[in-house]
């Protein structure tokens, strides 16, 4: 056996090989020491003081080989733990590395400066190059171009970019020149404060982890004891050899150390939340990540989330036989006098119906005398006469009489028939200089469904998730419309902020665990009740980075399977690696009795296990889902 020491398993002079291993002690245990002596005066008991003890056992019974090949591979173990913590750690600050440290200013004669970020404030304009990296969140104001997001958002097909449009720092300016007003100063970007929140994130424990080191010292102390009983035990009750057993117990004491568990939960959990955020979701911490696998319940607010939010014109047609001046009215003609009323409002069917006329390349005539009644309809003189666009409501009001508008009650028809179809319709009524009135044509304008939104829902179904749900404010018949088209279990109208909140408790009590995807705005208090709030478009909203638990920097709807996903491979990696620290703790024990495994095996594989699920957490940087 090996407990026969040094000097019995080495035949050679003793001297030189005892100052080799004083220094093994001495640089291998320097790290153990200190933090062992800082636990002791905390007054707690760890894996640290654990491995000190052995090796000073070690020590004790001649052995100072299998002393010093535990604190070596201790201390490899150590640093290969370190590691792999700080490459999940150092995933996110790779982005950093994206960002340059200088900048192009333009100033107001022209010519530009290069100045560091720090000195830059808001509202200066940087010029931005082909190829060059973004320095600063800001909104373009000339130039076109195409940039790569990936950085930030995750979104691998490069995003066009002209006038107005924001764009982030860290990202990469791929074809033209652009020049940009900064928004942000370099500490408050979008990815200084995705790292912020990563690295927040990070410290935040997972309940695995959490319960891990709360027992860790009860445990810790439990092996202390079983130690001191198995040398105690049969040298006293059994008369065993003083040194045999010492040596089992030593041997017991490593193979019973719970290393590999303690650190098999966040070698996986920060893994995957630094892998995560490289794909464009950010986890708030390691509660989420675990949470996010037991779902079972999906809802979708709908507009900005199942939808684009972006109201568009659908559909626009003439009245048959409508005229101005004996001429027939055509379909361009009624687009063309409501783009021109509409061109005076700001309301987003009013921007809706300038863009498709702009679309077109029609000529919108200039209008004055504009009026609107909220929520209802818009007036304005245009080529003489009163244009009137409004729905139904707005031809109710008293001042008009239904009955005296010509081709109304064809037109009624039509409008209610698009408005069954979930969509939002108007009519266009011209109002002659002998006040006659006759209907133009009608409008109509729907929220349009977000590309992929339906194939999401399939893949949500195929992960397992039972129940999917739509839950809005907006009607009845809208509702209908976008929950068949996205195909959704149920969908639930007209609700307001704290009747979402209602619906959401009811499907936690009835499925268990819901998330709730949002934009992170209006849908707060949804988001704040479900068990995971999940936000979009997290790059360009302060709110939504902040709102949610989880909160995807891209409008992408299929970075919620992928999520749910990675969620599920990070349970299934802690699974694995409880599996490898307990399977290897159990082995080694019952080889220590059966075979009588020797000091040196144990720590091997109480160190090699430890380094195992180390490296199998830290495969889930490279999940691609």
């Amino acid at each position: 056996m090996v407990a026969g020491g040094l000097l019995d398993w080495l035949d050679g002079p003793a001297g030189p090989m005892w100052v080799a291993f004083a220094a093994a002690y001495v640089f291998g245990g320097w790290e153990g020491a200190k933090a062992s002596i800082q636990s002791l005066r905390k007054g707690t008991v760890d894996i640290d003081i654990l491995m000190m003890l052995a090796a000073l056992g070690a020590l004790v019974i001649n052995a100072p080989f299998e002393g010093a090949m535990l604190l070596f591979l201790f201390s490899l173990s150590e640093v290969l733990q370190d590691y792999a913590m700080g490459r999940s750690r150092r995933a996110i600050h790779e982005l950093m590395a994206l960002r340059p440290d200088e900048a192009e200013v333009v100033r107001s004669d022209g010519s530009t400066e290069t100045q560091p970020l720090a000195d830059i404030d808001v509202g200066t304009t940087v010029r931005v190059r082909p190829g060059d990296a973004i320095p600063l969140d800001g909104t373009v104001v000339d130039g076109e171009s195409t940039v790569d997001e990936s950085s930030v958002t995750g979104e691998s097909v490069p995003v066009d970019k002209s006038e107005g449009d924001e764009v982030y720092a860290g990202t990469t300016n791929a074809s033209g020149s652009l020049d940009i007003q900064v928004t942000r100063a370099v500490h408050e970007s979008t990815i200084a404060r995705l790292i912020d929140m990563v690295e927040e994130a990070q410290s935040r424990q997972a309940p695995t982890q959490q319960l891990l080191e709360r027992i860790e010292q009860p445990y810790a102390i439990g092996v202390l004891v079983l130690t001191g009983l198995f040398i105690t035990v049969p040298v006293w009750g059994w008369n065993e050899a003083f040194h045999d057993a010492f040596y089992r117990a030593m041997t017991l004491m490593v193979a019973a150390s719970p290393c590999a568990l303690i650190i098999s939960t966040p070698a996986a959990v920060l893994s995957a939340i630094a892998g995560a955020a490289r794909n464009g979701i950010l986890y708030k911490g390691g509660a989420y990540v675990e949470a996010t696998a037991d779902i079972n319940a999906v809802a979708f607010d709908k507009t900005g989330t199942l939808t684009t939010g972006d109201t568009v014109l659908e559909s626009y047609a003439a009245r048959e036989g409508a005229a101005i001046n004996d001429t027939l009215v055509s379909d361009n003609d009624v687009l063309r006098l409501a783009a021109a009323v509409q061109q005076r409002s700001e309301h987003h069917l009013a921007e809706a119906t300038v863009e498709a006329a702009r679309a077109q390349a029609l000529t919108i005539p200039d209008a004055s005398m504009f009026d609107s009644e909220v929520g209802k309809g818009v007036r304005a003189t245009v080529d003489g006469a009163t244009v009137h666009i409004g729905n139904l409501r707005y031809y109710a009001m008293d001042r008009f009489s239904a009955a005296s508008i010509e081709g109304f009650e064809a037109a009624q028809e039509a409008v209610q028939a698009l408005q069954s179809e979930g969509k939002t319709a108007v009519l266009v009524v011209r109002e002659s200089d002998e006040e006659k009135m006759h209907v133009l044509g009608w409008m109509s304008f729907a929220d349009q469904l977000r590309e992929g939104a339906a194939d999401v829902v399939r893949t949500l179904r195929a992960l397992g998730v039972e129940h999917i749900v739509m839950l809005t404010g907006d009607n009845e018949a809208v509702a209908r419309t976008i929950a068949e088209k996205a195909g959704v279990d149920a969908y639930y109208a007209e609700l307001l902020p704290e009747e979402k909140v209602e619906r959401l408790n009811a499907l936690e009590a009835e499925y268990g665990g819901v998330i709730m995807v949002g934009d992170g705005v209006n849908d707060a208090p949804a988001l704040a009740t479900a068990r995971i709030g999940i936000a979009m478009g997290g790059a360009g909203t302060d709110v939504a980075l902040e709102t949610a638990d989880v909160a995807l920097m891209a409008d992408d709807l299929s970075k919620i399977p992928y999520a749910i996903r990675m969620s599920q491979r990070a349970r299934r990696t802690l699974r694995i690696n409880f599996g490898i620290a307990f399977g290897a703790i159990a082995i080694m024990v019952a080889a220590i009795f059966w075979t009588g495994l020797p000091l040196p095996l144990a720590v091997i594989g109480h160190e090699g296990s430890t380094v195992l699920v180390s490296l199998n957490g830290l495969r889930l940087l490279a999940f691609r889902g």
